[in-house]
């Protein structure tokens, strides 16, 4: 099983593009900074900074609403690959490929405080309903 779920803050915008051709797919690149479980010898926490990449929609809400410094959840799998440089050298690369995001903590705890309440996660293979946050009635089933 390859699975990936992170917690943490993007270290930096997202670098969104789309391909080439007539049927162009966004990428949405970005890095989040996650803390490691224990502390290290100075009383504080080593992160680590995994890449990671979204595709299609997923990619195109990742660049609406999250931003450097945002709190996000990220459920994925590990790829690896490599390339050659343009220096002739092979580079061996890790990335986490994105299947969900989520925001994480408050409807205050990001920068952006224009986020929708009813709008919590973003799944491309998922058929759940968002149930806003005002929704006082019965539950629909």
């Amino acid at each position: 099983m390859n699975t990936v779920q992170l917690v943490g803050r993007l270290t930096r915008d997202v670098d969104m593009r789309y391909t080439a051709g007539e049927n162009a797919m966004a990428t949405a690149r970005f890095s989040v900074a996650v803390n490691r479980r224990f502390k290290n010898s100075d009383g504080g926490y080593d992160a680590d900074f995994p890449g990671c990449v979204a595709f299609g929609k997923t990619a195109e809400f990742v660049n609406q609403w999250f931003h450097k410094g945002d709190l996000i959840g990220v459920t994925g799998r590990l790829q690896t690959g490599s390339y050659v440089n343009k220096d002739g050298v092979k580079v061996y690369t890790t990335d986490v490929v994105v299947d969900n995001v989520e925001f994480v903590g408050g409807k205050n705890a990001g920068s952006d405080q224009n986020t929708p309440a009813s709008q919590t996660s973003h799944n491309t293979t998922s058929n759940f309903m968002n149930i806003p946050d005002d929704a006082n009635g019965p539950l629909p089933f």
